[in-house]
């Protein structure tokens, strides 16, 4: 295969990695814009973006383990 091809699944020619990616990642970007309120960064500089970004994306999945255990 080409360096930079795309790999089908097999199941249908437009089920791609891409598509598949789109179904498990983006909808938590928009979770954590619209639940958690989070629409841009609030410090300044690549480090400390990092680190506020780390910080969000701790507390939305301990968000979502305490959900999960409180719903068992």
């Amino acid at each position: 295969m080409p360096r930079g091809a795309v790999q089908t699944t097999g199941a249908s020619s437009f089920e791609t990695p891409y598509r598949l990616r789109k179904q498990v990642v983006e909808p938590v970007f928009g979770q954590i814009k619209q639940a958690r309120g989070f629409r841009q960064f609030l410090l300044r500089g690549i480090e400390k973006v990092r680190a506020e970004w780390t910080m969000i994306c701790t507390v939305h999945n301990l968000l979502k383990l305490f959900n999960l255990a409180n719903a068992a």
